[in-house]
C-alpha cells in the first residue's frame, strides 16, 4: 500500500538502544488482551484467525500499550535519508546530505532547508514538502508495519501455512486496502513464524490481483529498543540491506525537531 520501496531504491540515559534480548521474554511480559482495531479497519472483511495472529504478533513486539506510549523514532531508510517521528506529536524530520525537511503531519505543513538556509519557496522546496507526507508513510511503513496490521482501511485474511524463504514454517497474512493510503491498489503477505509469534517475512504485490510479488524480503534482526522489538533486516537473501541507526526514546530534546541543519544521528 504504502509505496513500494521508494524506487527500492546523544541523549544520554534517555535513549533506549538496541539490547539483545530473546522475542519470546518480550511476549510474555507483554499484556494479552486483543489490541483495538482503528477506526476504520475492516473488521468484518478479516477473519478470526488472522486477527488472533495479528494480537499475538503485538504482544510479541511488546504490546499495545506500549505502542502507543513509544515516542521518538529515528532511522536510516535505504536511500540514505535519515529521519525522525515524534509519535505524539506528528512532527516529521527527514534530511539527506545538506538537505533538511520539518513537517507536521497533522497540519500538512511544513519547511525545506538546504545547508540551514530556507528554500521552502524555491521549484524544488515545494517539490520536497509535496512528497514529506508519501515518504513519511513509505518510509515508516518499513520500519512498524507489524504494529499497523489493524490500520483504518486494512482487510486482514488468513491465507493457511506457507515458508519463509529459509524453509522456515510460516502463518501467512494477506493485508489488502480499502480507500486508504498512497497507493491503496497494493497488497501485502505477510509471514509469521509461529514459534516467535513474529512477522520475519514479507512480500509486496503492486496489485491485489497479482499473481507474483514484486519483491520478497526478510523482516529480521530483531532487538528491544526501550519497551518493543523491532527488526532492521530486510534482506532478500542476496543483498545486505537494512535499516541503520534505529532508536527510539520517550523524550524529545528541546529544538531538536525544528532545527533547520542537519543532525547528528541519535
Amino acid at each position: 500500500m504504502f509505496f513500494a520501496f521508494l524506487l527500492l531504491a546523544g541523549l544520554g540515559a534517555c535513549q533506549s538502544g538496541p539490547t539483545e534480548q530473546p522475542a519470546t521474554t518480550t511476549a510474555a511480559a507483554a499484556d494479552t488482551a486483543a489490541y483495538p482495531a482503528a477506526a476504520g479497519f475492516d473488521q468484518s472483511g478479516s477473519d478470526p484467525r488472522a486477527l488472533r495472529l495479528a494480537d499475538k504478533a503485538m504482544r510479541a513486539m511488546g504490546g499495545y500499550p506500549a505502542w502507543q506510549q513509544a515516542r521518538l523514532f529515528g532511522w536510516d531508510f535505504l536511500d540514505g535519508s535519515y529521519q525522525l517521528w515524534d509519535k505524539q506529536t506528528g512532527d516529521f524530520r527527514w534530511q539527506k546530505d545538506s538537505l533538511v525537511a520539518l513537517y507536521n503531519l497533522g497540519t500538512k505543513q511544513g519547511k525545506v532547508y538546504r545547508a540551514g538556509q530556507d528554500v521552502s519557496a524555491t521549484p524544488d522546496g515545494q517539490k520536497l514538502l509535496a512528497k514529506m507526507y508519501p515518504i513519511w508513510v513509505n518510509n515508516s511503513w518499513w520500519l512498524l508495519m507489524p504494529f499497523k496490521l489493524k490500520d483504518s482501511g486494512v482487510t486482514l485474511t488468513y491465507h493457511g501455512a506457507g515458508k519463509l524463504m529459509d524453509g522456515t514454517p510460516a502463518e501467512v497474512l494477506h493485508m489488502t486496502f480499502k480507500n486508504v493510503g498512497v497507493t491503496p491498489d497494493n497488497k501485502y503477505e505477510v509471514l509469521i513464524n509461529p514459534k516467535t509469534n513474529l512477522v520475519e517475512e514479507w512480500a509486496f504485490f503492486p496489485k491485489a490481483t497479482d499473481a507474483q510479488p514484486a519483491f520478497r524480503r526478510r523482516w529480521a534482526g530483531y532487538q528491544r529498543y526501550g519497551a518493543l522489538l523491532l527488526a532492521t533486516d530486510r534482506t532478500d537473501g542476496k543483498d545486505g540491506r537494512a535499516l541503520g541507526h534505529l532508536s527510539l526514546t520517550q523524550q524529545v530534546p528541546a529544538g531538536l525537531m525544528q532545527n533547520p541543519k542537519p543532525v547528528a544521528k541519535l
